[in-house]
């Protein structure tokens, strides 16, 4: 369709909860800050995160995500979905039930999730009849064996095939998983686990290293992302950057827009991951779909989400009407992140 955005995800929309406690069990009296609220619950989910990660590059009529709103709604949650433009929401009213919700816990240095409400997954079926129906890329937060599910669907709208980008869920990065992986991958355009993600689908011990993501990325390819291999692994690896890699040009390492070095910076990661994607299929729009060079706006999507808890500040500079994130301009991020890459290169040569 020529009116279809860009991209669309098929994450979820959850209203979170946090709870903070020591390795004992035992409450720390932590809190969040006040900016990841806006009612007294953050906003969260995958696919939030995700759209949020592309509309920093595109306009709001290019990004789209279904949000199933529950009886409980708050209305300054939607106001603040609104404010990155009206456009990139299709709302669904669930008069019979709430909002999903969603437990993030915190004992010690581990951390759990668990859904507090039930689930109400999308599908490609559920975009026909919206203004989203056949967009050019497709995000998927899902378990291998649904994302087969998810596959089938968008088989059956004849003339439709677009970029999917697949990133699989924590809990389901598991060898038991892999069959159903190898299975999708020839219909997926973008595989990106974690680093953890990925070496535990392939039964590879951790921590994860420089040597370990790059045996784990070629393993992927071998294996066969893309028709006729054409697909690219992006191993998202924290402070170490983002492995690109594709069958035709090797791998090359994408650093980090921050990095531990840069103190203050770094508030909290959560929704990093889901942003970098968001970022990673305007980037490819924007880039003529180049991976690696597409990547570079993936990193900066994440380093607008991690500045804070919650949702990046989007407003518009009034001298020049340019939309400016964080009141910082992510071109100028990109084109940052591109001198210090050329700067290594030489370094490295000299």
């Amino acid at each position: 369709m020529a009116n279809a955005p860009h991209f669309v995800t098929l994450g979820m929309f959850i209203i979170d909860e946090f709870s903070f406690t020591d390795q004992d069990g035992k409450p720390t009296g932590k809190t969040l800050p006040s900016q990841a609220c806006t009612s007294s619950k953050p906003i969260g989910g995958g696919g939030t995160y995700a759209a949020i990660g592309a509309r920093i590059w595109l306009p709001s009529h290019k990004v789209g995500m279904i949000v199933d709103r529950g009886n409980d709604f708050p209305q300054d949650i939607q106001d603040k979905l609104l404010s990155y433009g009206a456009d990139m929401w299709h709302f669904r009213n669930r008069a019979d039930r709430g909002t999903t919700r969603a437990l993030n816990s915190y004992r010690g240095d581990s951390r759990g999730f668990q859904y507090l409400t039930p689930r109400i997954r999308l599908t490609p079926r559920d975009l026909h009849g919206t203004r989203f129906a056949w967009p050019k890329a497709l995000h998927l937060i899902c378990s291998p064996t649904r994302a087969l599910e998810i596959i089938s669907e968008v088989d059956e709208i004849h003339g439709w095939q677009p970029t999917m980008i697949f990133e699989p869920i924590p809990d389901r990065c598991v060898p038991e998983e892999l069959p159903s992986l190898v299975k999708a991958l020839p219909f997926i355009s973008v595989l990106s686990p974690n680093a953890e993600e990925a070496l535990s689908l392939l039964t590879i011990s951790t921590p994860a290293t420089v040597e370990s993501v790059e045996a784990a990325a070629v393993r992927f390819l071998d294996i066969g992302v893309g028709s006729l291999g054409q697909g690219c692994v992006i191993i998202r690896s924290g402070a170490l950057g983002a492995y690109v890699a594709t069958k035709a040009n090797g791998g090359r390492w994408v650093d980090a827009f921050w990095t531990p070095h840069d103190s203050g910076k770094i508030i909290d990661v959560t929704g990093a991951g889901n942003s970098f994607l968001g970022g990673l299929a305007a980037g490819l729009l924007l880039a003529g779909g180049d991976f690696y060079e597409a990547a570079i706006y993936a990193a900066v999507s994440a380093s607008f989400v991690i500045e804070q808890s919650g949702l990046p500040a989007l407003s518009i500079r009034p001298e020049t009407g340019r939309e400016e994130w964080n009141h910082d301009l992510p071109h100028r991020r990109v084109n940052a992140s591109r001198q210090r890459h050329f700067d290594k290169i030489r370094n490295k040569n000299h």
